[in-house]
């Protein structure tokens, strides 16, 4: 699976707003044991309720928000990938803070700790430039999707 793949799949999952009321009304779906299998486990591996799951692609497909996969433009394809990129650089940052923390936690410093240090700041303040500059890509290219 590619990650715009994956990414659309967990950005429509995920978009399914909550509701003042519960929702009550059910439909039935009747599936193979194969396929329920498929469901439930992308559903553990996104966090979420195969009901959640199957509830919010079906709405999204019906809002024309997810185009069925032979649907698919350029766009989507893009809007994805920065998400995915986006997943990527936060792992990162989150990686070097967790040096940066190791090494401010004390203990017995060591003569090269105060340039890893100053290495792991600026690679944090580059790693956050790196996620607005994305953010912003992601923004415009979902904006213009909208306007199309």
């Amino acid at each position: 699976m590619r990650a715009s793949e994956e990414a659309a799949l967990y950005r429509v999952a995920r978009r399914r707003a909550r509701q003042d009321a519960q929702r009550k009304e059910r439909v039935d779906v009747r599936y193979s044991v194969d396929e329920k299998q498929a469901i439930l486990a992308e559903a553990r591996r996104l966090g979420l309720a195969g009901a959640h799951l199957v509830g919010a692609i079906v709405m999204a497909h019906l809002n024309d928000d997810l185009a069925l996969p032979t649907e698919r433009t350029p766009n989507d394809d893009l809007i994805d990938e920065y998400a995915a990129l986006r997943t990527e650089l936060s792992r990162i940052g989150t990686n070097v803070n967790q040096i940066a923390h190791r090494l401010n936690a004390g203990g017995d410093a060591q003569p090269v700790d105060s340039a890893v240090l100053a290495e792991a700041r600026r690679l944090v303040a580059v790693v956050k430039q790196t996620i607005t500059a994305v953010d912003c890509a992601a923004d415009v290219a979902a904006t213009n999707h909208r306007a199309a």
